[in-house]
């Protein structure tokens, strides 16, 4: 390699350097600007010495440009573009109104004082959005895809619907699927915050983003990576982040009209207290400045934004997405909550609970033969019963003959020259069926179970009793409702028995049997006017109508696209109790608001009488201001923490 070219690619290399340095640096820019800022204001005041008036103000004058320019630029463009004052504009005309009174040290460490408590909010944004940005490191940018027989790495973004990709151990998954081949253990704690580990098999649900642990898989692809689960959780977040509360929305405006206040009662104490109380031209310009800087509401405006930013992030590792402030804020007001059944307050998959032979059979070959000839229908009931034989061990099945799936009633066929029916009493006969079950149907039937018969040639050989049995921690999650005073309601298309049985085992204080989509949205809008504030709780797609009527729309993580498009707020992990955690949460963020809310009020009033009052000078004038205001934002931060 010639010297020339030795020099380039070192030049270049230099280049690379500086550039990564300077991308380290970035995000804490305010900071370093504050802190030279500093330095400079003590160099400033170490050479305040008359003979050296000159070399100080130069320190001071660096000391403005350098921890000013970041706040003076953010008000000056707020102010072009929402043509009215802010904060930032205040801060920086009491500076240079202090500096041009000859008080320099009082307006530079004003201006320090404000960079640093603009780094601090700079801070406790870039804080929450530290899980978003963590998240995005986790999708993988290449998969190995599999086409022909032969593997080829591709970008994700080329893969397809239908493609199959191979996972090896220790790799993150690259886009949503199903398991084709082998099993594995995955870590799914990005997506749903479960530190442990789930057992994943053929036909099981994959997530990209999620770590393949112990298993060479293959997988088929179910979704584009722009569509995926992974990629839904990031436009969620970074929703929420930018959607505003109503609070602050209302301190937005209220800042704009108090700016406008603040200066007119600003130029009004320019000269009415050198008419009136006989001040001197010096003292009244410099109580002015004094009421420029503790008059203004930085602490007020501050008191909201960092507070929801934060709790936005803690309910996001918590597996809770909040679409943005207006509904983590609503969460605190709630007075009733209606929830589905199906998949929301139950499993929403059928299982087998009773099981009756008749005395003469073997309860598993039985079993067995029942399970050979279910295992050629896709009807929840079949598999839930297919399910059930093969956790009992039992994974051999025998080949039926004629297999007839007579569609809304059952399925027969022979095996080893015996005719089996399996499906409604109807279909195996009533009578038989009735007999069989001695009494036990009503029973049954009263605990929300489905019967299923089977039958052979000799009559009725087997009763099957199956239910959408309720999550282990509904219950649990009900009656931490019930502590916030919360009216709990289910809202389910079943029967009126079935609903019954599950109402009263979930311990929901009321229940609505045989809803349609339409029925639920009314119910919705009734309770909405006899509680106020209502939330819905749902995961399918006859639910979206409703979590679009009540105030707050809750879906669970597994739900449809639809309900997930259409509510407020997520359950990545399908956790019910974490209803009582978001209200918790949102409680709190409330209660911390309200306290930065009275807290900065408080300040602001304490310090203007002060000041008419001549017991504060600028310098207390500014660290009281400015220090509440860094006191307010360390207050919101603490909502990061559970």
């Amino acid at each position: 390699m010639s010297l020339e070219a030795k020099m380039l690619s070192m030049k270049r290399e230099q280049q690379r350097n500086v550039s990564s340095v300077w991308e380290q640096l970035k995000p804490h820019m305010e900071l370093i600007a504050a802190i030279v800022s500093g330095i400079l204001i003590f160099f400033g005041w170490l050479y305040s010495k008359p003979e050296m008036t000159g070399i100080s103000i130069t320190f001071y004058i660096l000391a403005y440009i350098i921890g000013g320019f970041a706040k003076a630029k953010e008000g000056i463009e707020e102010t072009i573009e929402n043509k009215e004052l802010n904060v930032e504009m205040l801060m920086v005309l009491a500076a240079i109104g202090a500096a041009i009174i000859g008080y320099w040290t009082e307006g530079a460490i004003l201006i320090f004082i404000f960079a640093m408590s603009g780094a601090l909010e700079t801070y406790t944004s870039n804080k929450s959005h530290k899980e978003i940005s963590s998240l995005m490191e986790l999708q993988p940018e290449e998969a190995l895809r599999i086409t022909d027989g032969k593997e080829e790495k591709v970008h994700v973004s080329k893969l397809t619907v239908g493609d199959l990709i191979l996972v090896k151990p220790g790799e993150r998954v690259p886009a949503d699927g199903i398991i084709v081949k082998g099993e594995t253990t995955i870590d799914e704690s990005a997506i749903t915050g479960e530190s442990m580990p789930v057992q994943k098999e053929m036909d099981s649900e994959v997530f990209a983003g999620t770590v393949n642990i112990n298993g060479s898989v293959t997988i088929q692809v179910t979704k584009p990576s722009s569509e995926t689960l992974f990629q839904k959780i990031i436009q969620l977040v970074q929703s929420a982040q930018s959607e505003k509360s109503p609070s602050q929305l209302f301190i937005e405006k209220f800042e704009g009209q108090y700016v406008k206040i603040v200066l007119l009662v600003v130029f009004v104490m320019m000269f009415l207290p050198h008419y009136l109380l006989g001040w001197s031209w010096t003292d009244t310009f410099y109580r002015a400045m004094i009421l420029l800087v503790v008059a203004s509401p930085c602490a007020l405006v501050a008191s909201i934004m960092p507070a929801t930013l934060s709790a936005i992030s803690n309910g996001a590792r918590q597996g809770i997405l909040f679409k943005g402030g207006v509904h983590l804020e609503n969460l605190s007001h709630i007075r009733a909550i209606a929830f589905d059944k199906t998949g929301t307050l139950t499993k929403g998959k059928p299982m087998v609970t009773d099981v009756i032979v008749r005395d003469d059979l073997n309860e598993e070959e039985t079993m067995q033969a029942i399970a050979s000839i279910e295992n050629h229908s896709n009807h929840p009931l079949a598999q839930a019963i297919v399910q059930y034989v093969k956790k009992k061990g039992i994974d051999t099945f025998i080949e039926p003959e004629q297999v007839k799936d007579v569609s809304g009633w059952g399925i027969e066929s022979t095996i080893n020259g015996v005719h089996w029916k399996v499906g409604k009493a109807e279909f195996v006969g009533n009578e038989q069926a009735y007999a069989f079950a001695d009494g036990r149907m009503h029973q049954l039937a009263v605990e929300g179970k489905t019967i299923v018969f089977a039958a052979d040639d000799k009559g009725i050989a087997a009763l099957i009793a199956l239910k959408d049995v309720v999550r282990e921690d509904t219950t649990q999650a009900i009656q931490a409702l019930k502590e916030h005073g919360i009216y709990t309601i289910m809202l389910t298309g079943d029967s009126e028995t079935t609903a019954k049985a599950i109402a009263a085992e979930s311990k929901v204080d009321d229940y609505l049997a045989e809803c349609l989509p339409e029925t639920k949205v009314e119910y919705v809008k009734e309770l909405k006017k006899k509680y106020g504030t209502v939330a819905m709780v749902g995961d399918g797609i006859n639910d979206a109508p409703a979590l679009a009527a009540a105030n707050v729309g809750i879906a669970m993580g597994e739900g449809t696209d639809v309900a997930l498009e259409t509510a407020d707020v997520v359950l990545m992990k399908n956790d019910l109790p974490r209803i009582a955690e978001a209200i918790r949460l949102s409680k709190r963020m409330n209660r911390i608001v309200k306290q930065n809310i009275v807290f900065s009020i408080s300040v602001i009033m304490l310090l203007i009488a002060s000041n008419f009052l001549q017991l504060i000078d600028l310098p207390f004038g500014v660290i009281g201001h400015e220090g509440s205001t860094i006191l307010v934002i360390l207050n919101s931060l603490r909502l990061l923490k559970s």
